[in-house]
């Protein structure tokens, strides 16, 4: 570098910080609009780790043919936040499967892992309607040693020792270890609310108990304990916990700016948060979330017209977006 453009690089750096000197990646949004659904494809259910300065993003897609309507799990990878590889299949295609909902990925050993689920609905047709998974969904992980390449699911049997048949109805897995008692993990699930198990190696798992809660929960983890996102019927609300067992509300429902935003307006939610303030070029939480419309679900944007959306906060109760704050 000649050494006046060095010389304004360091000054740059010492009157605005690094972040305004790189050009913030949230700032130069013009959108927030991350991958767009449209009337025969929908993404869904995001998941997302920043690792070694590239986003990776795995999600759902929902995808219509003439005479089908299936899920999978798909990945997509970013440096800069704009540009986005085309999303690409990491599970098998079928209906009787449909693996879908990711919930986040963590770092186990010398791998990652990746918590999803099935959401059977075999025989599904367009004509049909909007239909949800049957009794028959479970949860699964997948490993991977490079974040690219990626094992075959295998279940989860997070109700413990007790035949598959007999665990019921599950979905929305997602996994964080305690911040307390490293090496032990916890999965959240949707049963009968928010459902809680806990394992010291991904085999075996203890059944803990429940907590009110929507579904797509993801957490945070706090200096004094956890953060709790969910999705009642819409929008994002949150709850914190210092020992897993009492769980309170706080803070206000998150719509961000659904109610200028179309493809959002049917509904706004499964929202997670990475925590980025010390990551220089971002700064901030991160939120990824969906947003579907400009129909309701139960109008028919649900196999459809669902985009992957995002948004930032310094604090977890202000949000900005790109365009917008909430208010």
């Amino acid at each position: 570098m000649r050494p006046r453009l060095l010389y304004l690089a360091l000054l740059c750096i010492g009157l605005t910080g690094v972040s305004a000197c790189s050009s913030n990646l949230l700032h130069r949004l013009d959108s927030p609009v991350l991958l767009q659904g449209n009337d025969s494809t929908a993404y869904r259910d995001p998941a997302v780790i920043y690792h070694r300065g590239t986003f990776y993003l795995y999600f759902t897609v929902s995808r219509i043919t003439p005479d089908s309507i299936v899920n999978f799990v798909a990945q997509s990878e970013s440096r800069d936040l704009l540009h986005w590889s085309a999303p690409r299949p990491v599970t098998p295609i079928a209906q009787h499967l449909g693996y879908s909902s990711p919930g986040n990925v963590v770092r186990y050993g010398d791998e990652w892992i990746l918590c999803l689920q099935t959401y059977p609905r075999p025989d599904y047709r367009p004509e049909q309607g909007v239909r949800y998974g049957n009794d028959q969904a479970r949860l699964f992980i997948m490993r991977s040693r490079d974040l690219q390449h990626w094992s075959e699911p295998e279940l989860l049997p997070v109700k413990g020792d007790i035949p598959v048949e007999e665990m019921g109805r599950m979905i929305d897995p997602y996994l964080i270890e305690d911040r307390d008692e490293p090496g032990k993990w916890w999965c959240f699930y949707k049963q009968q609310g928010a459902s809680m198990s806990y394992t010291y190696d991904f085999r075996h798992w203890t059944y803990f108990g429940r907590t009110n809660a929507g579904e797509n929960v993801s957490l945070l983890t706090t200096d004094s304990g956890y953060i709790m996102f969910h999705s009642p019927q819409n929008g994002i609300a949150m709850k914190r916990s210092a020992d897993m067992r009492e769980w309170q509300d706080f803070g206000s429902l998150i719509t961000l700016g659904q109610d200028k935003w179309d493809w959002a307006r049917g509904r706004l939610t499964a929202g997670t948060v990475l925590d980025l303030r010390h990551v220089r070029r971002i700064g901030h939480y991160v939120m990824f979330f969906h947003g579907s419309g400009p129909l309701t679900e139960s109008e028919g944007d649900f196999n459809r017209n669902a985009s992957i959306g995002i948004a930032w906060s310094d604090d977890l109760v202000h949000w900005e977006y790109p365009g917008g704050k909430s208010p």
